[in-house]
């Protein structure tokens, strides 16, 4: 015998005292793993010896599960039914059943047995299982008015507990009331696994207003809810009443489509309906609307439509359409001088109050009216009249001709004060063309609303008189400017400052020279008679001439 049952066995006989703690409960999931802590998982006493988990049968009589000894690392498994490959222990002696069964739904017992005590500690284990699936099956194709029928039969199966099953109508819950609501529950156990089926059937009495109906079944567990909506039951009934709609955009404009929709109220709708237009009756089969396209302002009045196998029952509408027209006196391309007089007569005619505005290139401006024409004044108007759902635009190109006038010809001389340029502005259409006196360079050309630059570059070597002169088909302009030599400006020019300050620096630098060359000629001449008078007193020779000349050189010698 071993010292641990040595041990038990002292205390069996001792009539040690066995401490017994109330049930826990432990909830499971089918078919996982059941774990059942010892003592809540609470730390065995430092003088454990052994743990054993047992169980109680169906029978009422214990079961013996498995044994851990106290210093060993594996238990020892007992049971020698189901239980034995199904069981294990972890390191808190926590008891691990795999594949949950309802069968495991018992009371377990956790013995932990010290040196001191002998504690039990007994779990309920409750196996839970949501429904393996949850359908609607039956389901009626159609409803009657005012007489029970069957919606569908709604069944949740292989649950525990059992599912409750509930049904709604357009989100609310359906109460039987056993004549207009009939409400059919049943439950079925499975032998086998102790799981439960649970099933409901509704009856229904339709009306009318439930020709929209959504009706739902709700399974509803402990673990899990699920509701399945049924898309809604056609019910079946003659029809009472027609209605016309317009179903085109409000408001109804001339140009636009109309398009009527007749609607009866019967289930299943009539297919065929005739439709009175204008005094014609139209008959119109596998469908319900009428379009009229590009209507006119004579389409408006009164509409009607009837069901083709009862005209008594017909509905009506008035039709109201709107228009709107607009005339300009003056489109296209209008030409006029410079200088004349301008104005354009707008009419309009509309079914209502219509806003009318002008824009010029875009942007908005006065209706034009001018009592003089100016190049400005040109541009593409437009005309535009709009009321609620209609707009009318018009439009036409002003031309403002007239012969070219040369308003500014200036020059300036270049950055690099190596040329000139001039500067011709005219203003004129069409536009000008130019022409220059001279040869050029460099030309630069603009036109912008009339106003036209033309830009030439010249290098005169001397003074210049130069024309610009620009022409178009309705006449021509002249004019001239005087343009001084690069190297010497004309005090009647029309220069620039910068002319002025060039020209007074060259008569400086003429001036200068002028000095600067006088004093290299006196210099030069006062070298050669220096140099003249030593050459006669290094030879020693006698110089040719009178005695009185010999003594006028010797006293300017001594002199110098």
């Amino acid at each position: 015998m071993d010292s641990a049952a040595f041990l038990l066995l002292v205390f069996v006989s001792a009539v040690t005292l066995l401490q017994v703690r109330g049930s826990d409960r432990v909830t499971a999931l089918y078919g996982e793993t059941i774990v059942i802590p010892c003592n809540d998982g609470d730390a065995a006493p430092e003088d454990l010896m052994f743990i054993k988990w047992k169980y109680e049968k169906d029978d009422g009589t214990p079961g013996d599960l498995l044994i851990k000894q106290a210093r060993s690392d594996q238990a020892t498994v007992q049971a020698t039914d189901n239980y034995a490959q199904r069981i294990s222990i972890d390191d808190k002696f926590s008891l691990l059943i795999t594949q949950a069964s309802l069968t495991d739904q018992k009371t377990f017992t956790c013995m932990v047995v010290s040196e001191s005590n002998l504690m039990e500690f007994p779990v309920s284990v409750v196996v839970n299982k949501k429904p393996s699936s949850v359908q609607i099956m039956d389901k009626s194709g159609v409803l009657q008015r005012d007489k029970p029928t069957t919606v569908g039969t709604c069944v949740a199966t292989d649950a525990n507990p059992a599912a409750m099953i509930t049904w709604k109508k357009n989100g609310k819950l359906l109460v039987a009331d056993g004549k207009a609501i009939v409400i059919t529950p049943s439950m079925k156990l499975d032998p086998s696994t102790g799981l439960s089926t649970t099933s409901s059937v509704l009856q229904y009495a339709a009306t009318k207003e439930d020709d929209v109906a959504v009706f739902a079944c709700v399974s509803t567990h402990e673990l899990t809810s699920q509701e399945i909506v049924l898309d809604p039951f056609p019910i079946h009934y003659p029809s009472e009443k027609v209605t016309l709609e317009i179903l085109s955009q409000r408001p109804i404009v001339e140009g636009g489509n109309l398009t009527l929709k007749c609607h009866a109220d019967g289930n299943p709708p009539p297919s065929s309906f005739f439709f009175h237009i204008k005094g014609q009756k139209m008959l119109v089969e596998n469908s319900n609307t009428y379009t009229l396209t590009a209507i006119s302002r004579e389409a408006a009045g009164e509409y009607k439509c009837s069901l083709s196998d009862n005209e008594n029952l017909e509905a009506s509408q008035s039709i109201v359409v709107g228009y709107l027209d607009l005339s300009l006196s003056l489109t296209g391309k209008v030409v006029k001088t410079v200088g004349d007089s301008f104005s354009v007569k707008m009419e309009k005619s509309a079914s209502g109050e219509a806003k009318v505005s002008w824009a010029k290139n875009g942007k908005a401006v006065k209706e034009p009216e001018f009592s003089r024409l100016t190049y400005a004044d040109a541009g593409l108007y437009q005309c535009e009249v709009s009321m609620s759902g209609l707009i009318r635009r018009q439009s036409f190109e002003l031309v403002v001709e007239g012969k070219p006038v040369i308003t500014s010809l200036t020059k300036h001389r270049a950055d690099d004060s190596t040329h000139k340029v001039l500067t011709c502005e005219a203003e004129g259409v069409p536009e000008p063309s130019f022409q220059w006196s001279v040869n050029s360079t460099n030309e630069e050309h603009s036109y912008i609303n009339g106003k036209a630059t033309h830009k030439i570059t010249v290098i005169p070597k001397v003074n210049l008189t130069v024309s610009c002169s620009v022409s178009n088909k309705m006449g021509e302009d002249v004019m001239t400017i005087n343009v001084s030599s690069v190297f010497k400006e004309d005090d009647g020019d029309r220069g620039s400052q910068e002319d002025s300050e060039d020209h007074a620096k060259l008569i400086v630098g003429v001036v200068a020279g002028l000095i600067i060359a006088a004093a290299a000629v006196g210099l030069i001449y006062w070298l050669y008679m220096k140099n003249s008078r030593q050459g006669s007193w290094k030879t020693g020779e006698k110089e040719v001439g009178t005695t009185e000349e010999s003594k006028k050189l010797e006293e300017n010698n001594h002199t110098v």
